[in-house]
């Protein structure tokens, strides 16, 4: 039995429709790398550390905990802040993550690993309420009053956080870890991912101008650390 083949004008719809759909789908990439194209750097790069304009607070964003612990991506970053604290190109780190469930805190994980590593408690401000990128950064913002930051993050997700920091309001500056030199299964599949989530992130910002999960209330903490003197970025 012979099919009868999709008339040419069907065909051509088809491939418009196909042509449409991937313009649209690469566009909240494209929004985002162009947006943050000149406020990015690969951290462990010759001279990486002297690229980074002076700030009030690094924004870590979670990134797992695996048995109570940072995960490899999460931990990378937290040194990376670590590093820019001690270079003194910020004066407080502001730790944000998932904090949902009572056996699932992100933010306290990440506290007691640089404490382990000589971060003073006093300049650390724990978010409990970052579940995802725009939260983390609306609450910089609304919650924590930042003005200027610096984000940490894997290089596969820095434009999509610095451009979504810069949407909420925030001077933004941006430290990704190459992760793909030590995991690079894991950095590829999350690079692939990121094609949803910026997606994702496109409409919370820029079409639904979406609250956080937990907007308030205000918090005093970071304020205090950045009203000492000497604060960078101030």
């Amino acid at each position: 039995m012979a099919f009868a083949r999709p008339a040419r004008k069907t065909l051509r719809r088809l491939y418009q429709g196909l042509v449409l759909l991937s313009v649209l789908a690469l566009a909240p990439m494209t929004w985002a790398w162009l947006d943050s194209s000149d406020s990015r750097v690969v951290a462990d790069t010759g001279g990486w550390l002297t690229r980074v304009p002076a700030s009030q607070v690094a924004l870590v964003l979670g990134a797992g905990l695996f048995s109570g612990h940072p995960s490899p991506f999460l931990a990378r970053r937290l040194d990376i802040a670590a590093e820019l604290y001690r270079a003194g190109k910020v004066k407080a780190l502001l730790l944000s993550g998932d904090n949902s469930r009572k056996e699932y805190d992100e933010p306290t994980a990440m506290r007691d690993y640089l404490r382990a590593r000589g971060v003073p408690d006093a300049v650390m401000v724990l978010d409990y309420a970052g579940f995802d990128t725009w939260d983390s950064c609306v609450r910089a913002r609304q919650v924590f009053g930042a003005e200027r930051l610096t984000v940490v993050t894997q290089v596969f997700h820095l434009p999509r956080a610095v451009t979504l920091c810069r949407t909420a309001g925030l001077t933004t500056f941006g430290v990704g870890d190459d992760s793909a030199k030590q995991w690079a299964v894991t950095t590829y599949a999350s690079a692939t991912r990121e094609l949803f989530a910026t997606g994702k992130a496109f409409a919370d910002a820029l079409l639904l101008h979406s609250d956080p999960v937990y907007p308030g209330p205000r918090e005093t903490s970071l304020r205090r650390i950045l009203a000492q003197p000497g604060a960078p970025g101030a």
